[in-house]
């Protein structure tokens, strides 16, 4: 008798466990960790040769990184700004061939290395060039930084990197209120207009989490949005300068060896 009270409280516990274990299982696949849930999204759409976007990437974008600011932060990357579709999948850049090959390059990182601490060093290396007006150089950025190039030069040759082009353009393109020039910078949804270097304070101002990063203490949020700041931009209708015939020859050498690479 005892043997088979035995037998069936076994049963009955096993049948417990296997009701319960699914529910169990669902309920953990569903948790989300408060501090995903609170994020605010900070989208950047620029073009890689125009001075403001790389000023904004090396001495103001960068700060998200400093005081742990990043982790409250959803950073998009957009590299196209005010290029121009032509048709047939081809296009043009406001400064020229330069810039839609680095555009290209910075987009077949962010694919490449979709770990924004793996893609944003070489971004910003690149950016850093461009801000001392020596991108020509953009290619020592692989070994200070120990990166293999060949994913890239395969990313660019193989027509993946055009193909991110056109996903970037299309997004672009989409943005409502359409942009008027770049650096585009959006928080949550609302463009910063041209008080896009004063970011930081419009990320602390949408983050609704418990506790704000140092960044975030001391800003007055109560003039964030009604003191505004003028900020130097590249704007869509103004063509670049001509580049010079080194710069030209440079580019071009550039883009043969890219779309030769295997």
């Amino acid at each position: 008798m005892a043997a088979y009270r035995l037998a069936v409280a076994l049963s009955i516990l096993c049948c417990l466990f296997l009701f319960f274990l699914p529910t169990t299982f669902s309920s953990a696949s569903k948790i989300t960790f408060p501090s995903d849930s609170h994020k605010v999204s900070l989208a950047v759409y620029y073009e890689s040769l125009c001075p403001y976007s790389a000023n904004f990437i090396v001495n103001y974008l960068a700060k998200l990184f400093e005081d742990d600011l990043i982790s409250i932060v959803d950073l998009r990357l957009v590299p196209w700004g005010n290029a121009r579709l032509k048709g047939n999948d081809t296009f043009d850049c406001q400064h020229g061939p330069g810039e839609c090959l680095l555009n290209t390059v910075e987009a077949c990182a962010i694919d490449v290395w979709p770990q924004l601490n793996d893609n944003f060093p070489f971004i910003y290396c690149v950016e850093a060039l461009v801000y001392e007006r020596k991108y020509l150089e953009w290619e020592s950025c692989f070994d200070e930084l120990g990166l293999e190039s060949k994913p890239i030069t395969d990313c660019y040759s193989s027509g993946l990197g055009q193909k991110l082009d056109l996903q970037y353009a299309a997004e672009t393109n989409a943005l409502e209120p359409p942009h008027k020039y770049v650096p585009w910078v959006i928080v949550d949804g609302q463009p910063l207009y041209e008080d896009y270097e004063n970011y930081i304070s419009y990320v602390c101002k949408a983050y609704k989490g418990a506790a704000l990063p140092k960044a975030c203490g001391g800003l007055s949020f109560n003039q964030i949005y009604e003191k505004k700041f003028i900020h130097q931009v590249c704007y869509k209708q103004i063509r670049a300068p001509t580049l010079s015939s080194r710069t030209v020859s440079t580019v071009m050498s550039w883009i043969q060896k890219m779309a030769t690479s295997i």
